[in-house]
């Protein structure tokens, strides 16, 4: 059956500010829904508060409410567009499901005469309440763990009693696992329970008995009206049981699995499916799987909406579970829905892989001082990378490069653990960094066995770590020259990178980097096609791997998949992983900026790792490669595609990091010059710039030592800001008021970040801080917007409430901050964006920092006024426009301010003042009419509340 010819208007709730446990996975799934209806022609509504995610874009949906996601507003966009037929609320993770029950519960949809669809209410009740959950899945046959529910403090004392340590606390009704605990210990246990109880919103939690060292397994499906069900993906947790699905190094498709228990768990995931509810749409199945002979299969959970790893499985497959779903939702079949990858065939089928990808999340526990690094229930990841090869230790060694953590893949970069101890006790209590420790502990010489034993990690990845070790050991008894071509070749296809190979030899990597080509040895670009190859995909998605040579005509040659055209082409550079100080923000800019390279002409192509973001869509940019954001294999594709240069102003510090090398390379920078980047990111030439300019800016003196820090400050006042180069979201930022603290954080910064210059500024206390972002094309100067701070100067800006227009800065001080942007702009020679931070005292403008590439405030300036600046801004960095072509008219009624949202639930201990380092993990935007708005005033006098040193 076609589409539903009823639904002609649709409203999609989405996710909200990104938090731990809910980020732009969902942001992802969203935009690529819109997409999907309004390809039917289907009016688009959204709701989300979200400015910094491409899915709020105007672009998007015909209508988008940047609105606080309640109830009241979802009645007044009902009021508002009375046409709205359906709600599609699987969209938005659990946000959007909470809110949908909510409405349902005070008869919105009915009053509003509005349909649900992709869900019913009972499948969401049915799988978030725990005890139906068990209930039911007891009734159609479904393994489960024994259980029992409490809804009290003395029901969770009695069960505990019953079954006895260890074992899981899980409240209903939360997402990320906020709440839930592994209680190994009886004195552990009322805190626990009583955290449980109270993280629930209907204040009831199951208690299981743990089933630790089982192996865990998800399935993504999909079912049309039909009944016809599909299996997009099998993943499969590398961790055992008791470390949330989030916080997993996870693999596809799975590896240990047997058929005839695959063929089981399969059966069971579409019967347990069928038996929720009947909807069209897509479903996430969690399963334990007993570690023995026997492999008992236990149902954990259900989810009938889309999953943080239905994004994964889609970049996974190439099979866009999202898009698909939405049609499902609308009344579509299966078998009338084409392949998009093939184009030729139908969406009924199960991809089928002819590679392998491995997920490693990305944490930022030095954000949260204090807090439980251990993981278990709670998922505390920021973001996550996804790394593509032709064999498990090849996506394990690119997801590694891709994390951006000063690691250069699995070992052979001199940073391994050495302490005995402290390999054993990271494994013993799974830290964040196992991932690596599993290699220190086989290369220390521990058995397999052992570490089995410790972890349950299956013996089947151990060994795979296993083999790279004696890869290396073998590798590390040759010099450059000697190194046998098959045994480089094997270590290039286990993903082994040059500056690797380097570090074995004991010689440059640029050396390796010569040697291989020499011999030969080259990078080959392979479909992500979702079919392994039996149908030709029309949908230009790679990534590399390396092959045995095969002699074609007497050359050695290996199939290279990716054509290259003789089209004017462009290289976006993206992001990377999630995390704090650099988030989703840039990805809407990078979204943006292949937007308009098209728009000006070029062949777009991106390059990006993270599996949750609208940038790595495949048919986002004209090609994208799933590559890591790391020097090798973006050289390796500058060198095949030969660009006219690369963009690396939109990606956040991660781009810009890699401007250096670009130009030791002669690769041309798009837009500002690699120059003036470094310009001013060096602060100690900044600040001398800012003199030549006569610009006022703090004291400041730079240091390289403790000692050298102690003589700087002689020479300025406490309280002092003392600040690393190079980085982003404030780190290592903090204020010093003496010679004590001064010297521990300076000896602490530099062990973290050695030889890094350290600015150290006079702090202006009480000074009022704000910032702007322009758009300059050399010579003219537009600035989109200048936003005040709530909070006092020392609070990171990220962290700040921003407001849009300045709201207490007089027309004096307003002319200082207009002349300073245009001169600073002018002088750093700015093609592109620039944002500048200044502190405001005694009526005089101060400048903090100036940063000559995309903020994270771009996307909130251009929500609230409603004008598409990063396109504009790329057209400026490509020459193809200037300034003065383009006709500004910004809208905004009122003020805007930009919020910051914190995920500080999940680290219950830690520290929540605020203070110049970053620690907020997303934003909402929210309009006001007037400053005499109670929500204003209460932030204002909140203002200093937080401020921390």
């Amino acid at each position: 059956m076609p589409k539903n010819p009823a639904i002609k208007s649709v409203l999609i709730i989405g996710s909200g500010p990104i938090i731990i446990g809910q980020a732009c996975e969902f942001d992802y799934s969203g935009s690529q829904s819109i997409r999907s209806l309004k390809e039917e022609g289907i009016e688009v509504t959204l709701i989300n508060s979200n400015p910094a995610t491409i899915m709020t874009d105007p672009s998007l949906a015909d209508n988008v409410y940047l609105k606080p996601l309640t109830t009241k507003s979802i009645v007044e966009i009902l009021q508002n567009h009375p046409n709205i037929d359906a709600v599609l609320p699987t969209m938005g993770g659990q946000t959007a499901l909470n809110l949908c029950i909510e409405a349902q519960d005070k008869g919105i949809w009915d009053d509003f005469n509005v349909a649900l669809i992709g869900v019913d209410i009972d499948a969401i009740n049915i799988t978030e309440d725990r005890e139906q959950f068990r209930k039911l899945m007891i009734k159609i046959g479904i393994g489960q763990a024994p259980s029992t529910t409490a809804t009290s403090f003395l029901k969770g004392k009695e069960i505990a009693q019953e079954y006895g340590f260890p074992l899981v606390i899980r409240p209903s009704f939360t997402l990320g696992g906020f709440g839930a605990s592994i209680v190994y210990d009886k004195k552990d246990f009322d805190e626990l329970l009583s955290r449980g109880l109270e993280a629930s919103p209907i204040h009831e939690v199951i208690i299981d008995k743990a089933l630790l060292g089982w192996k865990e397994y998800e399935l993504e499906l999909l079912r049309d009206r039909n009944d016809n069900v599909v299996i997009i993906c099998t993943i499969e947790n590398m961790d055992p049981m008791g470390i949330h699905t989030g916080d997993s190094i996870t693999v596809a498709p799975a590896m240990t699995l047997s058929d005839k228990t695959y063929q089981r768990m399969r059966d069971m995931a579409i019967h347990m499916m069928r038996s929720i509810g009947d909807f069209a749409g897509g479903c996430n199945v969690q399963f334990a799987v007993s570690p023995d002979e026997k492999e008992d299969i236990i149902a954990i959970e259900i989810n009938p909406r889309v999953s943080r790893s239905s994004a994964l499985a889609s970049k996974a497959t190439g099979y866009p579970i999202a898009k698909i779903a939405t049609k499902l939702a609308i009344g579509y079949h299966l078998d009338e829905l084409e392949n998009q990858i093939t184009k030729t065939t139908s969406a009924l089928f199960e991809p089928t892989l002819d590679y392998v990808i491995v997920k490693i999340p990305r944490w930022n526990f030095d954000k949260f001082e204090g807090s439980d690094r251990t993981l278990g229930l709670q998922m505390k990841s920021v973001g996550e990378v996804m790394g593509i090869g032709r064999s498990f230790q090849e996506a394990l060694h690119k997801a590694t490069q891709s994390l951006e953590i000063k690691r250069n893949g699995i070992g052979a970069d001199g940073k391994g653990e050495k302490d005995y101890d402290k390999i054993v006790d990271k494994l013993k209590n799974p830290s964040w960094d196992r991932v690596f420790i599993i290699y220190d502990a086989i290369q220390m010489g521990m058995p397999l066995s052992r570490i089995h034993e410790i972890t349950k990690i299956d013996m089947w990845f151990l060994r795979q770590y296993e083999e790279l070790h004696f890869l290396e050991k073998e590798i590390s008894t040759y010099s450059l020259e000697s190194l046998p071509k098959d045994l480089l070749l094997e270590a290039k296809q286990k993903g082994y990178g040059d500056r690797q190979i380097a570090h074995m030899i004991d010689c440059y990597e640029s050396e390796v980097y010569n040697r291989r080509k020499e011999l030969n040895i080259n990078r080959v670009y392979k479909l992500v096609d979702t079919c392994a190859a039996e149908f030709k995909a029309q949908t230009p998605y790679y990534y590399s791997t390396f092959e045995n040579n095969s002699i074609v005509n007497g050359v050695a040659s290996a199939e290279n998949e990716s054509v290259v055209t003789d089209k004017k082409k462009v290289i976006v550079l993206g992001s990377g992983p999630n995390r704090i100080g650099q988030g989703i923000e840039f990805d809407y800019c990078c979204v943006h900026g292949v937007i308009a390279a098209k728009e000006a002409g070029y062949e777009t192509i991106m390059i990006n790792c993270n599996p949750e973001t609208v940038s790595t869509d495949f048919d986002t940019a004209d090609k994208l490669y799933f590559e890591p954001v790391f020097w090798e294999h973006i050289y390796d594709i500058i060198q095949l595609e030969k660009p006219e240069g690369v963009i690396v102003q939109l990606g956040g510090q991660t781009a810009l990091k890699l401007a250096e090398k670009l130009e030791k390379y002669g690769v041309k920078i798009i837009g500002t010059s690699f120059e003036a980047l470094d310009l001013a990111e060096d602060r100690g030439r900044f600040s001398r710039l800012l003199e030549e300019l006569e610009i006022p800016f703090p004291q400041f003196g730079t240091a390289t030592t403790a000692d050298e820090a102690l003589a700087v400050a002689d020479e300025l006042d406490f309280p002092i800001l003392v600040r690393p180069s190079y980085v982003l979201g404030g780190q290592g930022m903090k204020i010093v008021i003496n010679k004590e603290e001064l010297e521990n954080h300076v000896v602490d910064l530099l062990h973290k970040i050695p030889n890094n210059v350290l600015l150290l500024d006079h702090y202006l206390d009480g000074a009022i801080e704000a910032e702007s972002d322009s758009i300059c094309d050399g010579d003219d100067v537009y600035t989109i917007g200048i936003m005040e701070h709530i909070e006092p100067c020392g609070v990171h800006s990220g962290d700040s409430n921003a407001t849009l227009p300045a709201f207490n800065i007089g027309e004096f001080v307003m002319q200082q901050i207009k002349d300073h942007t245009v001169k600073i702009a002018k002088a750093l020679k700015t093609v592109g964006l620039i944002n500048i931070q200044f502190a405001i005292k005694d009526d005089i403008v101060y400048i903090i920092e100036a940063n000559p590439r995309a903020s994270r405030t771009v996307p909130f300036i251009a929500k609230a006024y409603g004008e598409p600046y990063v396109n504009y801004a790329t057209k400026v960095m490509l020459g193809d426009k200037k300034v003065k072509d383009f006709t500004f008219n910004p809208q905004l009624k009122g003020f805007a301010i930009k919020q910051p949202v914190f995920s500080f639930n999940k680290f219950p201990n830690v520290d929540k003042k605020l203070g110049p380092e970053m620690k907020s993990t997303g934003e909402s935007i929210l309009f006001i009419d007037s400053l005499k708005d109670d929500q204003f005033y209460e932030l204002y006098s909140r203002r200093k509340m937080y401020l921390s040193k």
